[in-house]
């Protein structure tokens, strides 16, 4: 996740919605001050090559960064920050002006998508079991606590000011960019892609059972986003691209607001 002075924003981290690769599209823009936390290392070479400035002050409360026993604390404490930082923490460690003056994003994505994008990524070194015995396993909880409830409160409340779709990322990301004031459009790599193959449609994947699995564990953002079982048939019969290429998709959708 990212917490932005320079351009006062704050970027919640969702799993499997691309956003390993808005971090690394958004280091290149950020300041000394700002709080970036770690990924994978083959990730952070990557954001090396790109320009982006890597993680830092990750470690400590916003208060105590300057301090001169910043870095000793800094040795022997777990991080403060960290990836996939449910809102309700980042909230309570930047305070309520930082909170409520900055612009506060993440991305959501198609349940059936994010399922088999996660099982590809979980299964990358082999042996692949059935995607029906994956569904059943601890990264699918795992799954769950890390998409909608990163970004609203217990009582179902939004606490962020948007929430892109991951279906016309690219679309919503530069109309993001303009809001903030970034001075170049995002470039974003492929963080962690190429796994799945590339025209592979989920209901080509998923069977029946699977499908009402994921709908159960997933029902509040099926509801909240509209999002139903699609067939590549669906697509108007046209070309269907594996969305783990951050491609986008011609099944647009109007943006949910916070209130």
């Amino acid at each position: 996740m990212i917490v932005s002075h320079r351009y006062r924003f704050i970027f919640l981290k969702t799993a499997k919605t691309a956003g390993t690769s808005i971090e690394l599209a958004l280091s290149r823009f950020l300041g000394p001050d700002d709080i970036i936390t770690p990924v994978a290392a083959d990730d952070e070479s990557l954001r090396k090559k790109l320009g982006g400035i890597g993680p830092q002050n990750y470690q400590l409360p916003p208060e105590s960064t300057k301090h001169w026993f910043s870095r000793l604390r800094r040795t022997f404490s777990k991080p403060v920050f960290y990836n996939h930082m449910p809102a309700t923490e980042v909230q309570a460690l930047v305070g309520e002006k930082i909170w409520h003056t900055y612009f506060r994003f993440c991305v959501e994505r198609n349940p059936f998508e994010r399922a088999v994008s996660l099982y590809y990524w979980c299964c990358r070194k082999g042996p692949r079991p059935p995607i029906s015995q994956f569904l059943q396993s601890p990264q699918i909880e795992l799954l769950t606590r890390r998409g909608i409830q990163i970004y609203t409160a217990s009582d179902g409340q939004w606490l962020v000011d948007r929430v892109l779709r991951y279906e016309n990322l690219e679309t919503e990301l530069e109309s993001v960019r303009v809001q903030l004031g970034l001075p170049e459009p995002l470039l974003l790599p492929n963080a962690k892609g190429g796994l799945r193959p590339a025209e592979q449609h989920y209901s080509e994947l998923l069977s029946s059972e699977d499908r009402m699995i994921i709908e159960r564990r997933f029902r509040r953002e099926m509801t909240l986003f509209q999002y139903g079982w699609e067939t590549g048939a669906d697509l108007n019969h046209q070309r269907h691209k594996s969305p783990d290429s951050i491609a986008e998709s011609n099944a647009c959708h109007a943006l949910p607001v916070s209130h």
